[in-house]
């Protein structure tokens, strides 16, 4: 059938399975909201604020159902709009399809209005990229784009579309969605010389990332967790794998994880990684990052290999596929004098204070995610308030912790959040905990909630500084408080009305409590604004560069 280029591209969406697309129109791709104005009954747009909320919509999205997000923009500055999303998914490995717009072939290169090298620019933040020159190329170009968004290592693409490509007409064949291409080719040898390490060692532990995530490995390690009685320790991006009520678990490792879980890898005999890569917020000395032990690296991603941190041995490949055949070759087994030793240092690792009349932030987190219940999906933005969800959240699944893990980028939260609700379909309630400098960036997205009706609740941690940046000139600095506090009078209470969202505004755990309860009721988007005091830390700490021997605890 002869189909324009607008047409083909709505086709291929949906016959890769896409019901859900976030976006914003513009002259470049007037053609192709042209045609999704006709296919609205098969694919639901979804119109942000700003392009960059768009993008983290997807990224969101795309973490929350595992397929592939996808964002759309017009030209010029719409493009350049999605660079810092588009980096944040491919920072944490998050399938992404975004497809720009551009000026038509015959204006390519001279200056046109809302022109931009867009696939020169985000040639570093995409596993791959695309300009489609003509209307025959269309459809098999955004097939494989969706084939590598999900193949190996997982990943953002981009796939450019001139105007007159849009508006061009061909030949459409229709297919059947693409599968990702899985390679995991391990000699048996190899699996058994890795598990035989595995059951020799005394002082075992596994440090997991966002790999175990992406490949669907979660049941495989929690299965090799308890037969071999191994203590594990995870990444920001791992969260909600394991179990936070299993004595195997560790909890989170690195820059502001716990005492135990550094110590444990410390002292290991030996440090299974899996689906990780030992950035310098975990292995931030790599000289001394798991010293006393042999380290096994497994992932899907061989550049990562040695890396950062030189293995001693290396299986590359599917880690859900990798775990499964070590089982086959592990031991059932004990190691009590272990468990002991790491039961005995948790009673040394740091313990906040709790404080009724004020908001502690460590109680605020307890007591947001006790009432959230245990499917609820959490998605933070970056600074203090992101680890401290990270530490004390307790009901996270997987998949259900969404963060900026490798980019950090501040502003991310809201956008994501709007794509995991939609996601969900209202299946599960999405927690939205940012903090003052972060949520200043992008509440903006507060028009597309209310707009789409999406009840996200947004807990706003209000210490009215920048508070990590603040914390590291407390500690690193002498108290030099450059360009951290920026003396903003926001009333986010008239804000979000203002938006047409719910506000509330809490000085008191109580308060928060009584706020919290009516906002699980609401039908639409709320803020709870909770004011905490400036110099609360995030603890523990390690300095950056340092190792576990110089852990701050207070």
């Amino acid at each position: 059938m002869k189909l324009t280029g607008a047409e083909i591209i709505a086709e291929v969406l949906i016959e890769q399975g896409v019901d859900t697309l976030f976006g914003y129109p513009g002259g470049a791709v007037l053609n192709i909201y042209d045609a999704l104005y006709r296919y609205q009954d098969r694919i639901r747009h979804i119109m942000t604020a700003h392009e960059q909320g768009a993008s983290h919509a997807a990224d969101g999205y795309a973490r929350v159902t595992g397929k592939t997000g996808v964002v759309l923009s017009t030209s010029g500055p719409g493009a350049t709009n999605l660079v810092t999303g588009i980096a944040t998914a491919y920072m944490d490995s998050i399938p992404m399809v975004a497809i720009t717009g551009n000026v038509g072939t015959d204006l390519i290169g001279k200056d046109s209005f809302q022109e931009v090298f867009i696939t020169g620019i985000t040639m570093p933040v995409t596993k791959h990229n695309f300009l489609v020159r003509n209307v025959e190329e269309l459809a098999d170009t955004l097939r494989n784009a969706f084939r590598i968004a999900q193949s190996g290592r997982k990943g953002p693409v981009l796939v450019d579309i001139p105007k007159n490509v849009t508006a061009a007409v061909c030949e459409f064949v229709p297919q059947k969605a693409v599968f990702p291409v899985y390679v995991t080719e391990i000699e048996e040898e190899e699996i058994r010389q890795v598990a035989e390490l595995i059951n020799e060692a005394e002082r075992p532990v596994l440090y997991f990332g966002g790999g175990v995530t992406a490949s669907g490995g979660g049941e495989a390690l929690n299965e090799l967790v308890q037969k071999a009685d191994i203590p594990a320790a995870y990444t920001l991006m791992a969260a909600g794998v394991l179990d936070y009520q299993d004595p195997h678990n560790l909890g989170l490792l690195g820059m502001h994880g716990g005492l135990v879980s550094n110590l444990a890898v410390d002292q290991a005999d030996l440090v299974l990684a899996l689906g990780t890569r030992f950035d310098d917020r975990v292995a931030s000395d790599t000289n001394k990052f798991a010293r006393n032990g042999k380290v096994v690296h497994i992932d899907i991603d061989p550049s990562e290999v040695n890396k950062n941190v030189k293995v001693d041995y290396s299986l590359v490949g599917d880690v859900k596929d990798i775990l499964a055949s070590l089982l086959k070759y592990v031991k059932e087994q004990k190691h009590e004098k272990w468990m002991g030793w790491i039961e005995e240092k948790k009673k040394a690792d740091y313990q906040p204070v709790d404080d009724d009349t004020v908001i502690r932030p460590h109680q605020l987190i307890q007591t947001l995610s006790k009432m959230a219940g245990p499917d609820a999906v959490y998605v933070t933005d970056v600074g203090q308030h992101q680890m401290w969800a990270a530490q004390y959240i307790r009901h996270v699944k997987p998949s259900s912790f969404l963060t900026s893990g490798g980019l950090g980028t501040m502003g991310y939260g809201y956008g994501a959040a709007i794509g995991a609700t939609l996601g969900c379909e209202g299946k599960r309630r999405v927690i939205h905990i940012t903090g003052d400098g972060s949520f200043h960036m992008n509440m903006n997205e507060a028009c597309t909630a209310v707009s789409y009706g999406l009840p996200i609740i947004t807990v706003i941690m209000n210490n009215q500084v920048l508070g990590m940046v603040r914390q590291w000139q407390t500690t690193f600095y002498e108290k030099r408080y450059s360009s951290t506090d920026p003396h903003r009078k926001t009333d986010f209470v008239k804000v979000a009305e203002g938006f047409g969202a719910r506000g509330f505004h809490c000085e008191t755990l109580a308060e928060f409590e009584t706020a919290m309860e009516q906002a699980l009721k609401e039908s639409g988007p709320v803020w709870i604004e909770c004011r905490i005091e400036k110099d609360e830390k995030v603890l523990p700490m390690i300095p950056a560069g340092a190792s576990v021997d110089e852990i701050m605890l207070n």
